[in-house]
Formats: structure tokens, C-alpha cells, sequence
């Protein structure tokens, strides 16, 4: 079997750029999608990390189609555990569960919820939900290869409200103290959490002189802009000389994509009416994010 994701450095061509794009914008659409069965849902945490996971998923991490068992494939463990309702869908396109299976989410009797669950979902290397827990698995699995000489590299994608949780500075000390070169967390900073503007909730900068004084190589980078976010992660991910686990602060807008989700917290927890889901479509088709 082929590697989908090739040990690719540099600049983005124009059309990888382009596959990219429309890879974020089918996590959008597919996102309202399977909301409007579920009649509820995280649209707008899913929207300021889409570019992330297009990223992660069809260019950075080592993945082969049809096969989630791989021993060798990159791992993900995504702390924000409300956003898997973007996630779910890539690894459809994987062929690592039933496109069917989409079409059921939240029903009875499906296996796809509002959070992952790894004992259900092929490809859901952590079962999320309980914010402050994804590093520590991450660096558990990193440590693990690090033990077994295995090539895989781990990812986090972190919530900035989840930097309010003591557990997860206790990780960051694991993983710098172990020297996990092979862990990579990112930070989608949209800014926001479920009670409000994460700063005024517990302010948590300055934050990338957190992660550098936690012994991180620490890099802060536009979460949108996958002209930049891909070769930064490219670059980490193939860096054999480093010796520090690295952590990217993606800024990012909650919302993105969609006008009146950008400029409403509300919107990290709720339901489009038909007219509004249409009007939500039919931007995110018309923009060039």
C-alpha cells in the first residue's frame, strides 16, 4: 500500500494549495451536514480549526487509505473533543469508517457522537471530551514510540481554554523532560471558550513564553493560512535534529467562514435553521479563505 502523505518540504504548490482549500471548505460543508441530523452541534469550534485538520490530514501526517490499523501511521489526539464532528468525515474519506456510517450521526445505535470514542470509531486514537487530557495521551504515545524505536509522530490539536488546565502544563513538563522530539501540539487560538473570551474567563498569556520556558520550541503562526501553516509543520515534523517536542500557537477566528458565526460566541454551541444553514452554504462555497 501506498503512503497517502508523502515526506513533502517547502512551499505549497498551487495545487496543493488548492486541494487544501477545498479540503477545509468539505469540513465546513459536511460539518452543517451532519449538525442538521443531530439538530445541534460545535459549528464554530470546528470552522476555526478546518484549515488544521486539512493540514494535518491530507498533507502533514503519515496516513494510508483503508488502513487505520497501520502500526506506523501518525497519531492525533485532539483535546477539543466537540469539533470531531469535522473530523469524522476525513476519516470517511480515508475509508477508515463507512461513508453510510455519516449519515446516522448521533442516532441511536451509531457509533459517531458528539465527542470521539476510540473503542467505536477506527482512526479515533483518543477517546475525547474531558478538556486537559489529550496531551497527556499524546505524550504517552510519543513516549512509547520514543521506547520502541517506532517512526510515527504524534499531533495534539489543543483548545486555548484547555490551557486553563493544570493537567496539561504537567504533560508539556513530561514531554520536554523525555525529550519528545516525536510529539507535535498545536493551539487552535480562536480566542474563545464556552463561557466567553478566554482571557477574561483566565487569562493565559503570554502564551508562546509558556510553552518556551516549559522547554517547547515553540512557533505562532495564522491557523488559516496553509500557505504558511503547512510548511511550518512540514519543517517540524522532519526536523531529525531536534530534540524538543515542538508547539505551534495556530491563531485562528471561531467561526471562520461563516460572516455572523465570526462575530457571535453563541455560536459554539447551536443549530442553524434551514434558511440560515443554506445562507451559512452558500458562503462558505463563495470565499477563498
Amino acid at each position: 500500500m501506498s503512503t497517502v502523505t508523502q515526506e513533502r518540504q517547502g512551499a505549497l504548490s498551487p495545487s496543493e494549495l488548492a486541494r487544501l482549500r477545498e479540503k477545509a471548505q468539505f469540513v465546513r460543508l459536511e460539518t452543517i451536514r451532519l449538525i442538521e441530523i443531530a439538530k445541534t452541534g460545535h459549528y464554530s469550534s470546528v470552522f476555526s480549526c478546518a484549515e488544521i485538520f486539512s493540514a494535518l490530514y491530507y498533507d502533514v501526517m503519515s496516513l494510508r487509505k483503508n488502513e487505520p490499523a497501520w502500526a506506523d501511521r501518525d497519531r492525533f489526539t485532539m483535546g477539543k473533543g466537540h469539533a470531531a464532528v469535522g473530523l469524522f468525515p476525513i476519516l470517511a474519506d480515508y475509508g477508515f469508517i463507512d461513508r453510510e456510517t455519516l449519515d446516522g450521526y448521533t442516532r441511536l445505535g451509531n457509533p459517531l457522537g458528539d465527542h470521539p470514542d476510540m473503542t467505536k470509531v477506527a482512526g479515533i486514537d483518543f477517546s475525547s471530551g474531558s478538556i486537559g487530557h489529550a496531551l497527556s495521551n499524546g505524550a504517552g504515545m510519543a513516549k512509547a514510540a520514543q521506547m520502541n524505536a517506532r517512526a510515527f509522530k504524534v499531533f495534539t490539536l489543543l483548545g486555548d481554554g484547555e490551557m486553563q488546565e493544570g493537567q496539561v502544563w504537567e504533560a508539556a513538563l513530561f514531554a520536554a523532560h523525555h525529550k519528545l522530539s516525536n510529539l507535535i501540539a498545536i493551539v487552535d487560538r480562536n480566542g474563545y471558550q464556552l463561557d466567553g473570551k478566554v482571557d477574561d474567563v483566565i487569562g493565559i498569556e503570554s502564551l508562546a513564553d509558556k510553552w518556551r520556558a516549559f522547554g517547547w520550541e515553540t512557533y505562532e503562526v495564522d491557523g488559516h493560512d496553509l500557505m504558511a501553516l503547512v510548511p511550518l509543520l512540514r519543517r517540524i515534523k522532519h526536523d531529525s535534529a531536534r530534540q524538543k517536542p515542538a508547539c505551534i500557537i495556530a491563531k485562528t477566528i471561531k467561526g471562520k467562514g461563516v460572516s455572523y458565526m465570526e462575530t457571535e460566541p453563541g455560536w459554539h454551541l447551536g443549530y442553524l435553521a434551514p434558511d440560515d444553514g443554506r445562507r451559512a452554504i452558500e458562503e462558505i462555497k463563495s470565499k477563498e479563505i
